[in-house]
């Protein structure tokens, strides 16, 4: 699988990422590891997790997706083989949140000890927190890269005009800065990525990793109706697509698919691979045919008339 430059971070990262959300929630931790197993033979390197994952999900506490990783690390034996992406700042419970010094210095001491290694790739402030001054959360970074604890830092969740505040008080204060954005971006959600945030990231050289790839799974083509709803934990979030603009991308998305004798969830993760700003989209898959389906993602070229049938059907 072709690897790609994370910005200017001097990592090198697959051009598919894998979704650690799942990992301990819709995977069990035997699955996880056929999966990541299969992600890394197949050429993929970069597997983004959070602290928070799996939070959600009833019973759980958030640390839950680290902790796999953790341990598939430790048996495999694979730590240098891969990019290990995680995340900081979403509401662990207990007042436990945020971007300020004392909280990442903190915080990343846990993700470390559940990832069961000393060194995190690329560490990325969750969201944005407008309650700690961005230079407060770019000192804690520079202590963990001088601490050799953090390789890069990247941003997730933030607007254009934050990200660029971010990136000028780095310059300003002499400050690690974000290397990459972690943004909601796939056929569907487009215009914010595409008219606030792909500016800024052009401007300064930054990576991007698109969460939410297959729109909730929405750009798979399983769910056309309410009664699909019930296929998986995550159907009613695909309950928001369901309108006219969303069943003519499904549409475009059959008519390519057809022609090139794949899928629409590998045709959606090509279409986003093929945008010249993306490093890599971040996929999740909960079995080995659904991972299969995004490498061959990887494999596929799209020429002009796909993708401008893609793209016109997804125009907003």
């Amino acid at each position: 699988m072709e690897l790609r430059a994370l910005g200017n971070s001097g990592l090198k990262v697959s051009k598919l990422a894998f979704g650690g959300n799942v990992f301990g929630w819709t995977a069990d931790e035997a699955t996880s590891f056929k999966l990541l197993d299969a992600f890394v033979a197949a050429g993929g390197n970069l597997i983004d997790t959070a602290d928070v994952y799996s939070r959600w999900a009833p019973g759980h506490k958030g640390g839950e997706s680290e902790a796999i990783i953790g341990k598939w690390l430790e048996k495999s034996g694979k730590r240098k083989q891969v990019v290990i992406a995680t995340k900081v700042g979403f509401d662990m419970g207990e007042g436990r949140k945020g971007l300020s010094k004392s909280y990442i210095l903190s915080e990343v001491e846990e993700s470390l000890k559940r990832l069961r290694t000393d060194y995190i790739d690329l560490y990325q402030s969750h969201g944005d927190d407008a309650f700690t001054p961005i230079e407060e959360t770019l000192q804690a970074y520079d202590r963990l890269i001088e601490q050799g604890k953090v390789r890069a830092i990247g941003a997730s969740n933030y607007t254009g005009e934050r990200l660029s505040m971010a990136l000028e008080a780095s310059r300003k204060y002499k400050f690690p800065s974000y290397q990459c954005l972690q943004p909601l971006y796939n056929l569907y959600d487009r215009s914010e990525y595409e008219t606030t945030l792909e500016p800024v990231c052009k401007q300064h050289g930054l990576g991007v990793i698109t969460y939410y790839s297959l729109a909730s799974g929405f750009l798979t083509g399983k769910y056309r109706s309410e009664k699909d709803f019930s296929k998986s934990p995550r159907g009613v979030k695909a309950s928001g697509y369901m309108n006219q603009r969303g069943f003519r991308i499904l549409k475009a998305l059959d008519d390519v698919a057809a022609k090139m004798n794949s899928t629409p969830a590998s045709i959606a993760i090509a279409w986003i691979m093929a945008r010249p700003s993306v490093t890599a989209p971040i996929a999740s898959a909960t079995s080995l045919g659904q991972l299969n389906s995004l490498i061959e993602a990887a494999r596929l070229k799209l020429d002009t008339a796909e993708m401008e049938t893609l793209n016109q059907a997804s125009a907003y």
